[in-house]
């Protein structure tokens, strides 16, 4: 069923410091005559934001990603990852975001399950072992899917309505698999290509199925492969590979590799590409421990895109007694930050201590004067 949003006028602030202009509002009418009313938000904070329909929509399948994924960081970046893939195919300054609304609770938990003669709709290999082979002590395929992430971008077909113009489907495959046979555990990881391999597989079934769905058969449809990180990761794991498959296509026509990285400061590792940032970050760590010795520890995770550095998010918990003691550190702190690291990074500095956030030090990339805030 097709669906169009009609959208009149009305007002809505983003922020109690940020008015904004009026915004638009379209009309959503299907095949039926249903309409529906939605409001497109006239501020958009940032050009590699999109605008989000309001009221907002939750999809059907969110509450099981946090039963299928590892960690509150493979969570974040299954959407976040997704949505940096969409914008290569889907245009911020000419699309409209909203949660997944095609794909249903029933449809994922059919799809998360193995394969079966009760369930014919699963995506995951299925246990063909025999008796014989159980009682061996053979082990299963590995369950490789974890979940699916599904996204959904609106496009204007003129001034009172909305279309429904693409749809993105993120893969969350697990990079290990454990299990139990004859009351031994085991743990063993999922070879990359294997990973490819599974996850280009489902990836196309999941595009037949959509294109099976009333409205979905000529709607772009953007793929991604994510690989998850083990649960006790501080860092979270990246999409690997994406692909296509346009309107009418019920394959996906081609497939790039993405290479993006996450890496944890200071590194044990002996990549080259990490060994500037890596004594940077060394020093800097170095310099806080002169100001302040009650400090728990200095954490950084970068963001690496093209083998590129792109933003490095910095942790500091530490034990305050006073503000003046907050506003002298945060200070300090700064200038280690424009001492310290590259101008063409995002840096964003986070100083905690036992009552919550403290101060908040960011500097954009290309910028030499970095914003500072400290919570009262």
């Amino acid at each position: 069923m097709k669906r169009i949003w009609w959208i009149p006028i009305s007002l809505l602030l983003l922020s109690g410091c940020v008015p904004s202009k009026t915004d638009e509002k379209t009309e959503v009418i299907n095949e039926k005559e249903e309409v529906e009313t939605a409001i497109i938000p006239s501020m958009q904070l940032d050009d590699q934001f999109y605008r989000t329909l309001l009221p907002y929509k939750a999809s059907a399948t969110r509450g099981k990603i946090v039963n299928r994924l590892n960690s509150r960081y493979d969570i974040a970046e299954t959407e976040n990852g997704l949505l940096r893939l969409s914008q290569k195919q889907f245009s911020p300054d000419d699309y409209y975001f909203q949660e997944g609304q095609k794909i249903t609770d029933e449809d994922v938990t059919s799809w998360l399950r193995r394969k079966s003669e009760d369930n014919p709709n699963g995506l995951n290999l299925p246990d063909e072992r025999t008796a014989e082979q159980k009682k061996a002590g053979e082990r299963p395929p590995a369950e490789i899917l974890a979940h699916v992430v599904e996204q959904n971008y609106l496009v204007k077909t003129n001034e009172d309505t909305i279309r429904l113009g693409g749809i993105s489907i993120g893969l969350a495959l697990n990079s290990s698999y454990s299990g139990s046979e004859n009351g031994i555990s085991y743990e063993e990881e999922i070879p990359q290509a294997q990973l490819e391999k599974e996850g280009k597989r489902m990836a196309d079934e999941i595009v037949k199925r959509l294109r099976e769905k009333e409205g979905l058969a000529d709607v772009p449809i953007v793929v991604g492969l994510f690989k998850q990180n083990a649960g006790s990761s501080m860092i979270p794991g990246t999409y690997f590979s994406s692909g296509a498959a346009p309107g009418g296509k019920n394959a996906v026509a081609s497939w790039n590799q993405v290479n993006e990285d996450y890496v944890l400061f200071p590194t044990s590792g002996s990549n080259d590409s990490y060994r500037d940032i890596d004594t940077a970050f060394r020093n800097f760590k170095q310099d806080v421990e002169i100001y302040f010795s009650n400090y728990t520890s200095v954490i950084g995770t970068g963001f690496y895109q093209e083998n590129e550095l792109k933003e490095l998010k910095v942790e500091i918990p530490i034990q305050f007694y006073g503000v003046s003691e907050v506003i002298g550190f945060t200070q300090y702190v700064t200038g280690l930050v424009m001492e310290h690291f590259p101008e063409n990074v995002l840096i964003e500095v986070s100083v905690t201590s036992t009552n919550g956030p403290e101060a908040l030090i960011l500097k954009k990339a290309g910028e030499t004067e970095p914003f500072v805030h400290i919570y009262e």
